[in-house]
Parts: C-alpha cells; sequence; structure tokens
C-alpha cells in the first residue's frame, strides 16, 4: 500500500498543499491515506508524521513530495529511511532531488546502501569528537561523560508505550520528565531503539 506525507511550512494555511497533494493522487495515493502538517520544516513534533509512520506496515511504501517534505535535517532523513527500510517500508520521492526513487527497488536499495554508510560515517565521527572530548575532560582532572536524560526504566517504558498507536507523546514525554526532542533522540515513533537508547541499554547497533 502506498501512503502519502505531506507537510507546508505554515500552520494557519497560507502555504498550499495543493501541489503536493495533486502529485499525490497522480502516483495512486488515495486520500484517506494521506497523512499531514502543517508546521515549520525545523519543528521536532509532527503528530502528522507520527501518525503516518505508525500506520506503516511491511510491505507498504512512504510517498513524499520532495526530500525536504520528510527530513527536519540530513541526519533525521537519513536516520528515517533507514529505520523504515528495518521494518520492511519502501520509500519514494516524487520530484526534486531523486525524483522517481523508491527504496523498493533495486535502483532504491543502492541509495540505502548509501544513505547507510553516511549514517556509519557520522556515527563513527561523534564517537571520535566524543572519545576526544573525555580524554581532554580526564587531562583536566574531570572523569565521565553525559549523563543520560533517561534511564533503563524509563526507556524500556517509553518502548513498550511508543508502539502503541493511541499513544499521545507529549504526555508521555511529560510523564518520563523530558521534551519530544529528547524522548525521540532513545526511542522511534513505533517503539524502535534509537542511538541513545541503545546505550542506556547497552545494545549494539
Amino acid at each position: 500500500m502506498q501512503i502519502g506525507y505531506v507537510r507546508v511550512s505554515k500552520a494557519d494555511g497560507t502555504q498550499d498543499h495543493t501541489l503536493q497533494l495533486d502529485a499525490m493522487k497522480a502516483a495512486g495515493v488515495t486520500s484517506k491515506h494521506i497523512y499531514e502538517d502543517r508546521i515549520t520544516g525545523s519543528r521536532d513534533d509532527r503528530p502528522g508524521l507520527d501518525a503516518c509512520i505508525k500506520a506503516l506496515r511491511k510491505g507498504d511504501v512512504l510517498v513524499v513530495w520532495k526530500l525536504d517534505r520528510l527530513g527536519r535535517s540530513l541526519q533525521h532523513l537519513i536516520n528515517t529511511v533507514l529505520d523504515l527500510d528495518k521494518k520492511g517500508v519502501g520509500f519514494q520521492v516524487l520530484t526534486g532531488v531523486l525524483a522517481g526513487i523508491n527504496t523498493s527497488t533495486p535502483e532504491g536499495k543502492m541509495l540505502l546502501a548509501v544513505f547507510a554508510g553516511c549514517a556509519e560515517l557520522e556515527h563513527g565521527l561523534i564517537r571520535e569528537r566524543t572519545m576526544a572530548g573525555l580524554a581532554s575532560a580526564r587531562a583536566r582532572g574531570r572523569v565521565g561523560g553525559r549523563r543520560h536524560a533517561l534511564s533503563k526504566s524509563k526507556v524500556r517504558r517509553a518502548q513498550a508505550a511508543m508502539q502503541h498507536t493511541d499513544t499521545d507523546v507529549g504526555e508521555l514525554a511529560k510523564e518520563l520528565g523530558v521534551s519530544r526532542s529528547t524522548l525521540y533522540r532513545y526511542v522511534g515513533p513505533d517503539g524502535q531503539l534509537r542511538d541513545r537508547g541503545r546505550q542506556v541499554l547497552g545494545v549494539r547497533s
């Protein structure tokens, strides 16, 4: 099944989403399977995208008009696409850069390999900078790294809660004592562990 995601930048409706919707329908995505956000791309909280990702099942394809409709940053885009692939969900771009790419095709799989390489490179660079920072801190007499915002029990609780489609992410974050953006650094919208969550639980990637 094709499921579409549409985002416009103005919450007051001054930016028209008709072009995106028309492109979706031309690609075969039905109106009832299109999710929408009216919010700036830099915002962490996107209820439409959260609901869209939770609705995706193995064999589905997430369709977006352009790459910038999905990712708030390059790293967020890469992580999202890789998370979708782990679930067996394809990703299709209709226009702009990489127009016509569908990660459920052989050509799209090549793109995933590039994305995975970029993610691995970024992870390695971050780890290298972290280790260098810790070494520098130890040289100055300071010991230890950055304290995690969520404990093991809270990460497990977040995992279990996020797997349910009726979970209010804002309320869950409030109960755990963190912001929505912090929560998403530990657990994805469908309950999958992210880098910090894996670090807390001692789980390897």
